[in-house]
């Protein structure tokens, strides 16, 4: 502990929550389940993760990537894909 935390009289630590700061009404985890449940955490291998500064350059490889992959298969974002219709000679 350092100076500021630390009591030099009885080595105890000091309380520095300020008195506006009440969390006596406080519930501890009450997000913790609705967080989890909307987080997606991909750990990348550092080998991968050496070539992205951060999460935004990752998310913009990938979504570059996604966008490949449908313009090569001749898809667009408002396009579906048809089935062709089999038409018999009469």
């Amino acid at each position: 502990m350092n100076e500021k935390t630390t009591n030099p009289k009885s080595g105890k630590p000091v309380d520095e929550m300020r008195p506006e700061y009440d969390f006596s009404g406080a519930v501890r985890g009450k997000y913790y389940k609705r967080y989890h449940q909307s987080s997606n955490v991909v750990v990348l291998e550092p080998d991968v993760a050496a070539h992205f500064k951060n999460a935004t350059a990752v998310n913009k490889a990938l979504r570059s990537l996604f966008a490949g992959a449908r313009t090569e298969r001749g898809l667009t974002r408002r396009s579906t894909p048809t089935r062709t219709k089999t038409v018999r000679a009469g």
